[in-house]
């Protein structure tokens, strides 16, 4: 698909909110690089709360619980819990996130996917993350559209506008426990980590890696992918079975997040957990096309 004239921002149309936050951001993971601000304690952290707010805050919850039903949460107000922990991945709110992902399903590589590869991998990475239409700024007749379900739940909303909040007193909370080593790797540092592996499955794997199931896009299952955003980088898989909970199909395809929601299950507090149903043996992987450069 040939490169369009609404491919990137016009002039005015750059969303600074955003863009303020990924500049801070990355300015502040290069503090790492200070040995003053260095501790294999404020590493651990940064790991820790690189799956739990990547992993269970956006590729379990945002993901595979509120944009794609594919597990009911019990009691109710876990899923509100688990939320509140996705909004501190610095992602914007789940009703925002939830429409631009569901938006991607309906046009995946298509014109009006907001982040298709098609308009290059600078863009589809993270240059579309400052448009209008992002999740931190999407509008109320984008989330209208895409997440009504959402929109009906006060709860929801409410964590929705307020979701800048939860970082912010996350930010607060590991300064106050570790100082600036703690701020600067559990915060920055993870933030950029967490924003990078996630945005790899809109750029990367709709470009590398191998098709199981011949979808009407480009997704690919890339393993360096899963193995970074726990499970998520087996795109092609989910693309063919959006609605399920497991995402690795092959027993080398391994899924954390799988693992955990049927931990989950396993103690009470998931339900409903849905696989896919596949009624005819899977073809074996096969080399993608030649991705169209983007001129």
């Amino acid at each position: 698909m040939p490169l369009t004239d609404v491919s990137r921002p016009h002039p005015g149309k750059v969303a600074w909110v955003p863009a303020s936050l990924m500049i801070v951001a990355h300015l502040g993971a290069l503090l790492a690089f200070v040995p003053a601000f260095f501790s294999w304690k404020a590493v651990l952290v940064a790991v820790f709360l690189h799956w739990l707010t990547g992993g269970i805050g956006i590729c379990m919850t945002y993901h595979r619980l509120l944009t794609h039903r594919s597990f009911v949460c019990r009691p109710k107000w876990l899923e509100y819990v688990l939320t509140a922990i996705g909004c501190c991945a610095v992602e914007g709110g789940a009703i925002s996130w939830v429409s631009v992902h569901r938006r991607h399903h309906a046009h995946s590589d298509q014109e009006e996917d907001l982040h298709s590869p098609n308009r290059g991998f600078g863009w589809a990475h993270m240059l579309w993350w400052i448009v209008p239409e992002t999740p931190l700024n999407a509008d109320e007749e984008t989330t209208q559209k895409w997440a009504p379900d959402l929109l009906s739940d006060p709860v929801h909303v409410f964590l929705d506008r307020w979701n800048l909040v939860f970082p912010a007193l996350l930010a607060v909370t590991l300064f106050a426990i570790g100082g600036l080593p703690w701020l600067v790797w559990g915060g920055f540092v993870r933030t950029v980590a967490v924003l990078h592996s996630t945005w790899l499955i809109n750029s990367a794997a709709h470009i590398w890696g191998y098709r199981s199931h011949q979808t009407r896009d480009r997704s690919r299952n890339l393993w360096w992918v899963a193995l970074l955003t726990y499970g998520e980088g087996w795109h092609n898989n989910h693309h063919a079975f959006p609605t399920s909970a497991r995402h690795g199909l092959r027993w080398w395809e391994i899924d954390m997040t799988h693992w955990a929601i049927i931990a989950m299950r396993t103690v009470g507090l998931a339900r409903s957990v849905k696989r896919p149903r596949i009624t005819r043996p899977e073809p074996e992987p096969v080399r993608p096309e030649p991705f169209p450069a983007a001129t």
